[in-house]
């Protein structure tokens, strides 16, 4: 194996002259950051605090499942998000938490040592291991138009597809196309999904997705041996369970009518709300405001920094919807959650209680209502009304 210091023999397919220690070169990881790292990670998969504890006896496991990484018709960006990890770093993910074992633009090898030492692994772990998919697929003309080692891509995702215990496909353009397969789509690609129609794919969309939401779901299968609960498009519930919209900052804006009409008004100024310039954030699910992105710290997501969602996470909206087009609305307005009439504790509340409670719903609930008639009608100047 090429990255791994838990199961690996040190000086397969790598020239290691020179570095007879490098086992006690290798980055350690202080218990206690390791420790708030699984528990990041329960947190980012809505586990019990009790998974702490056993997703860190997954990641340190010393027999823990090969990772194997490849690219098709792509333009890196979802390897280039993976490079720029901090919390850990590129090398503690690939040295202490995952048997990243090929990646064609991490190893040491090329050519016939590489490729050959990929094969040496998808034979010797077959059903074993997890493959890892970054780009679309190109099938026009054979695939001749993504090769790689001597073999069109979609041929080599076949021969180790098919013997993975588990497929990711990580970015839009492996989940279903992305920019490749958009417009003309001249190479005929696809999503991975679309290949091995036979295998379960778990799709995790983005361009480029959020690494962790990768590296979450990574750990979720060595921990538990199997993937997390995904929705009816095969995508992890942890990442699109809620719409961008629900949890956007901007939020309290659009509820109360204060939009940005053009880049650079005094309303984009002041942090309006992005949805008449396009935010595709009322018809994306993404967990984008909560996980934020770039660990740049609060604020570092598209929309926060004042440009609209263009939806790279749902297909058919993601590079096909133009990008300042006005979306429709999902859901005007959030939930309306309010206590039950009789509590658990079975004690019944007043008449009265009841009533308050039911009309401050139906106001809310009309209020809703009426909001969206007026998002239907056309859009109005900004004058002092709607800046108050």
């Amino acid at each position: 194996m090429i990255f791994t210091k838990k199961n690996t023999k040190v000086g397969d397919c790598m020239d290691l002259t020179g570095f007879d220690n490098i086992e006690d070169s290798l980055p350690l990881v202080e218990r206690r950051d390791f420790l708030k790292f699984c528990a990041t990670i329960t947190a980012t998969l809505a586990l019990p605090d009790t998974a702490t504890a056993e997703i860190a006896q997954g990641i340190t496991n010393p027999e823990r499942l090969p990772v194997i990484w490849l690219s098709g018709a792509e333009c890196t960006g979802c390897t280039m998000a993976l490079f720029r990890t901090t919390h850990p770093t590129i090398e503690g993910m690939i040295f202490d938490l995952i048997s990243l074992d090929y990646h064609a633009a991490l190893q040491n090898p090329s050519g016939y040592a590489a490729k050959g030492h990929m094969y040496d692994i998808v034979e010797k772990y077959a059903g074993k291991f997890l493959l890892v998919v970054e780009g679309a697929v190109p099938l026009k003309d054979g695939g001749i138009y993504c090769r790689s080692g001597g073999q069109n891509f979609v041929d080599t995702l076949k021969k180790v597809g098919s013997k993975a215990a588990g497929v990711i496909a990580v970015g839009s353009c492996a989940a279903w196309g992305g920019m490749p397969a958009s417009n003309m789509n001249p190479t005929g690609c696809v999503g991975v999904k679309d290949v091995l129609k036979d295998t379960r794919v778990i799709e995790i969309p983005g361009c480029p997705p959020n690494p962790y939401n990768l590296l979450s779901t990574i750990i979720h299968y060595l921990t538990f041996n199997k993937f997390p609960a995904v929705d009816h498009k095969n995508r992890p519930l942890f990442i699109c369970d809620r719409l961008i919209h629900d949890h956007c900052e901007r939020r309290p804006h659009f509820d109360n009518g204060r939009f940005v009409r053009e880049f650079g008004d005094e309303a984009h100024r002041q942090g309006h709300c992005l949805y008449h310039i396009g935010c595709k954030g009322p018809v994306t699910y993404g967990n984008c405001p909560t996980m934020q992105f770039g660990d740049a710290g609060a604020g570092c997501w598209p929309v926060a920094i004042g440009h609209p969602c263009f939806g790279c996470n749902e297909e058919g909206v993601g590079f096909e919807v133009p990008q300042f087009e006005v979306c429709d609305i999902i859901h005007a307005t959030s939930p309306a959650y309010h206590p039950p009439v009789v509590p658990n504790h079975k004690k019944s509340i007043g008449a009265g209680e009841a009533a308050l409670m039911a009309g401050v719903a139906g106001a809310a609930l009309g209020a809703g209502a009426l909001f969206v008639s007026s998002l239907k009608s056309e859009p109005i100047e900004d004058n002092e009304d709607e800046k108050a």
